[in-house]
């Protein structure tokens, strides 16, 4: 006797594979990452981030022709400040560093490119202590004149050419803040893509080198996030902060990290009918790489591999540092 019903059937040539297949990734789906930096005339590289360039404050159009080349039409910014200070003064300058960088896109795109550019909203890159807030006496973040700091830094993104706010603190109330701040500056129809579930994760060691941004032990603050980072063990945590998020007024929903949280991604995606995405953070990028270089794995197809994971998991789009290389493949670019 033999089976009626044959999987394999539908498995046979590559073609019958990909007519059936349940899960796509399209570089329209992801989000590049971009570091930019006061301080540098040139690029530079972090040799715990291979491949992953920090842009000086010009170059542009030679950015975005990189970029928009591979596929890839959205990117989240970041910024290493020219100077750091106890309340990150530099976070919600006109002239700080995100804000030059996104003006800078801005100027140099051509007609009809449409890139999407998401501004990273938080504090760690510009405190001196390496905190996404103003401390207390006793070293943790004060969360209420944090978040009301939140929404001057909101406002001078928008102002500069966001078109994406994405905070990434975790404070208390903190969409809410930013959603009034924005209102209230003209800037109601600019989304909030919130880190709304972002976990105190080991994972994030290779972007703190790139941005400088640990928290300091030379001074009196804690030595870590945990009071306002979510716990690693916590799932329903989890879906409570992103309904309160919602609540709030937020767009876009995150889970961070992606790799290690796909439980959960799918349940934040069985649960809220709004888009969901995950970020593949530095230290996921960093231990495929590793891997890698030593031989143990193909790096084309793990890379692959994860993304469809993730996307798998119920995320709409994905953060991740390989969004060109990603994007070059899928589009057959060589």
């Amino acid at each position: 006797m033999f089976p009626i019903n044959r999987g394999r059937r539908l498995r046979q040539t590559p073609e019958i594979r990909s007519l059936v297949r349940e899960t796509r990734l399209d570089p329209s789906n992801l989000i590049l990452p971009i570091f930019f930096d006061a301080n540098i005339n040139e690029i530079k590289y972090t040799a715990s981030m291979p491949g992953v360039p920090t842009y000086p404050l010009s170059g542009y159009r030679e950015i975005l022709d990189d970029i928009l080349g591979s596929g890839v039409t959205s990117v989240l910014v970041f910024g290493v400040p020219a100077k750091k200070d106890s309340v990150g003064s530099d976070a919600y300058s006109d002239t700080g560093v995100v804000q030059t960088a996104i003006r800078g896109l801005r100027a140099a795109q051509k007609e009809g490119e449409g890139l999407v550019i998401i501004a990273d909203l938080c504090m760690c890159e510009y405190t001196d202590h390496g905190h996404c807030g103003v401390l207390r006496e006793d070293g943790d973040v004060d969360n209420d004149p944090t978040v009301e700091l939140y929404g001057k830094i909101a406002v001078s993104q928008a102002k500069a050419g966001a078109d994406i706010i994405a905070p990434s603190g975790m404070m208390d109330g903190q969409i809410d803040a930013i959603r009034n701040a924005l209102d209230c500056a003209g800037f109601q129809n600019t989304p909030i893509m919130a880190y709304s579930a972002k976990y105190q994760s080991a994972y994030y060691g290779p972007f703190r080198d790139i941005a400088n941004s640990a928290p300091s032990c030379a001074c009196h603050a804690r030595k870590d996030r945990a009071t306002y980072q979510m716990d690693p063990a916590n799932r329903r945590e989890a879906l409570r902060e992103i309904s309160e998020d919602l609540d709030e007024g937020a767009d876009i929903i995150m889970v961070k990290p992606a790799g290690p949280y796909l439980d959960v991604v799918r349940e934040a995606a069985d649960t809220f009918p709004v888009p969901i995405c995950a970020y593949q953070v530095s230290g996921e990028f960093a231990m495929i790489k590793a891997a890698a270089a030593n031989g143990w794995i193909d790096e084309e197809r793990i890379m692959m591999e994860s993304l469809i994971g993730i996307k798998r998991a119920g995320a709409d789009m994905i953060i991740t540092y390989y969004a060109k290389d990603a994007a070059r493949m899928l589009k057959g670019i060589q």
